[in-house]
């Protein structure tokens, strides 16, 4: 029991903030915490956030060995109870905060959801190192100066920084932002069938890779005019990037390691940064950007309606972005579906409950693939057209004969036939007679089991 004493600010112990938590802990899980902190080997000892990271730098080698010691005293617990002072006056309002939006109870809440039968198990190490390193990432992230800055911005400098950073988790909703990654992680790594313990290392890993990337620094060739007007200069110049990348392998400013191609799409397909990624052709095929990306840029267009279709294909696949936002705000968390499962997983929850209202006839498209709301939002292309350019009668071409290519997908001698359907579609202003054309591949509606 923690009670309200007259005092002093001076006498404030500001130990209470880390010894509550172990306190509220101490009646049913403190046994597991504490075998969890003295774990010296294994794969899921606290420590390998530090010592087991490709994204290890000299700074987090230096403060690993001071926070190593927070962890110590976290440890020792109930010694360090004893000799306790007066309790901050805002003791219950920081512990709110963190229940609420502490990266690491978010990110563990969000794991208890994702494997809800993990909280009725014995051994559950494997369950906090996974959320230990989770928080790992986050504590990398919110330690940048550029992270600082903004967060800083928001409360004032002289606000305590690990206290802004809370409020920042919670009015940002971490918890909600979490839920919905973990969600789109599970099926995109191919998680489904795969162990617990192992399934939740893997998320741990793919969060902290995305959380923890590198500023790269990238170069390019400053073009001067000289005086004479009859040369030009080629001045080679370096700038810091970290919102934006290039996709492709490009070298971290800090250590000059060369930051991978496929660690720039995990951290572009999360929902933190970069937020905007370039690439040339080598991104347009194969590769998935759909997760947290509904907008696409192209900065020239293709010659033909293929590749404008693989192009726009990156970013509007299986549970989208576009998707997942539609379904929001169609099926809001207050709705009686999430009252009846609130330790389920939320997203799973919508998926179900938009597929159970789905219209009569409709495939298995919806809602996994395609999803319309009502002033909802929509994968957007952008084409920044030049005035006089060749591109304003191409973009008018492509738009026209790419509904036709779609509907010979999978056809053999595709040009011809779209090359076909094309002057068809300029003769005949109502398409409605090509759908006659499309093949149904659907079952008959009225299935004889």
């Amino acid at each position: 029991m923690i009670e309200a004493h007259r005092h002093t600010d001076a006498e404030n112990d500001e130990r209470w903030y880390w010894v509550s938590l172990a306190m509220l802990d101490s009646r049913d899980h403190w046994p597991q915490i504490s075998q969890w902190l003295n774990l010296r080997h294994g794969d899921f000892q606290w420590q390998t956030s530090f010592q087991s990271s490709e994204y290890l730098t000299q700074d987090s080698v230096e403060t690993s060995g001071i926070f190593a010691r927070h962890i110590s005293h976290f440890a020792s617990y109930p010694q360090t109870a004893e000799d306790l002072g007066y309790p901050p006056r805002d003791l219950f309002e920081v512990l709110s905060k963190i229940a609420i939006a502490s990266p690491a109870v978010a990110a563990l809440r969000s794991l208890l959801r994702r494997f809800p039968n993990a909280g009725l198990k014995a051994e559950i190490t494997w369950l906090l190192a996974a959320a230990a390193k989770i928080a790992m990432g986050f504590r990398t992230l919110f330690n940048l100066p550029e992270s600082m800055t903004l967060v800083r911005k928001e409360k004032g400098v002289e606000d305590r920084y690990w206290e802004a950073v809370l409020d920042y988790c919670l009015f940002g909703n971490l918890q909600a932002v979490l839920d919905e990654y973990m969600h789109i992680l599970n099926e995109s790594l191919g998680l489904t069938d795969m162990d617990e313990a192992r399934a939740a290392s893997e998320i741990s890993d793919e969060v902290y890779s995305a959380l923890s990337i590198r500023t790269a620094g990238l170069e390019f060739d400053e073009i001067e005019l000289l005086p004479d007007q009859k040369r030009v200069d080629l001045t080679d110049r370096q700038i810091r990037c970290r919102y934006a990348l290039r996709y492709g392998r490009t070298r971290s400013e800090a250590e000059g390691e060369e930051v991978r191609a496929d660690q720039i799409r995990s951290a572009f397909n999360s929902p933190f940064r970069p937020f905007i990624l370039a690439t040339t052709s080598i991104g347009q095929e194969g590769l998935d950007f759909h997760q947290y990306c509904h907008e696409i840029y192209h900065w020239n267009l293709p010659s033909n309606p293929v590749d404008l279709e693989q192009r726009e294909g990156r970013i509007h696949r299986y549970k989208g972005h576009v998707i997942r936002k539609n379904l929001a705000r169609d099926y809001p968390a207050c709705s009686s579906a999430f009252r009846t499962a609130r330790s389920a997983d939320p997203w799973d929850v919508i998926f179900t409950k938009a597929r159970e209202d789905r219209e009569e006839g409709q495939s298995d498209l919806v809602p996994f693939w395609i999803y319309e709301s009502d002033q909802g939002s929509k994968v957007y292309r952008y084409v920044p057209l030049v005035p006089l350019s060749r591109d304003n009668a191409r973009l008018r071409s492509l738009t026209r004969s790419v509904a036709a290519y779609r509907m010979v997908l999978g056809q053999s001698r595709q040009e011809d036939l779209v090359s076909y359907l094309v002057r068809r579609l300029e003769d005949q202003p109502d398409s409605s007679r090509l759908l006659e054309c499309q093949l149904d591949l659907s079952p008959p509606k009225n299935l004889d089991r």
